[in-house]
């Protein structure tokens, strides 16, 4: 039998999950998927991701992809996985893909944000979705922060641990920092991202905002390749995976 390619683009809450990698003993997007495909394929299916989002955060634009036998079609696949997942995740495509695409190793770029929200109380709505901070932001600091980030460089001070990649050098193609009202959004596209990256990254440059450190030791930071310099890992619910490039 012919075996078919299924790309997928995800949309997901991740605030119940361990993340999208599949783990012993934990609710994951990728263990959603695989059961239910599963069961309507009538064989065991594996799914590959673009890569891991970690416990909490979020996604717009996870692609994936799995190979099958089965002849149900895409629009099919599309309306069963969305009448069968949680609520807290929908598919907004499914197509038939080349046999040679791969979610993981086909990506270019990625694209992340995180956001802020800079209020004296917190949101009972947003809680999930943004990290909460009462102290006052100096954007245009942060701003030349993410502008001395922005390029290629080592990052290996804001990689939270060695997770088997061949090396720390990773390229920032565009590092934004936008302000409506009191949310304040960090999007960061690159051409990789090592564990943790952003989240470094965004925790380092609050500090900057919030005065407590300087920009020439941001500097200092990123050549000396040493993530006990960085500032704390900003918390999860703040990430959202906006977009993968191919």
């Amino acid at each position: 039998m012919t075996r078919r390619n299924i790309k997928l683009v995800l949309e997901y809450d991740g605030t119940n999950y361990c993340g999208f990698q599949r783990q012993k003993n934990a609710n994951s997007i990728q263990g959603s998927l695989e059961r239910i495909l599963s069961r309507l394929c009538n064989e065991k299916i594996r799914v590959i991701g673009s890569g891991r989002t970690d416990s909490g955060v979020h996604a717009e634009g996870q692609v994936a992809n799995f190979y099958t036998t089965s002849r149900i079609p895409c629009k099919q696949f599309l309306r069963a996985l969305n009448g069968l997942l949680p609520e807290d995740i929908s598919v907004h495509e499914a197509t038939e893909a080349k046999p040679s695409f791969h979610a993981r190793f086909g990506a270019k770029r990625k694209l992340y944000r995180y956001r802020v929200l800079v209020s004296p109380v917190p949101s009972a709505l947003m809680r999930n979705f943004v990290y909460h901070v009462t102290i006052p932001l100096n954007l245009s600091l942060m701003r030349k922060g993410a502008r001395l980030l922005q390029g290629r460089h080592d990052f290996r001070s804001f990689q939270a641990k060695a997770d088997g990649v061949k090396t720390s050098v990773r390229t920032i193609w565009r590092f934004s920092i936008t302000k409506k009202g009191n949310l304040i959004d960090f999007l960061i596209e690159a051409d990789g991202f090592l564990y943790n990256m952003v989240r470094n990254i965004v925790g380092t440059l609050l500090l900057v905002g919030a005065g407590k450190l300087s920009l020439g030791a941001l500097g200092e930071i990123l050549t000396a390749r040493d993530r006990r310099k960085a500032g704390p890992t900003a918390p999860p619910e703040g990430l959202t995976l906006l977009k993968v490039f191919y």
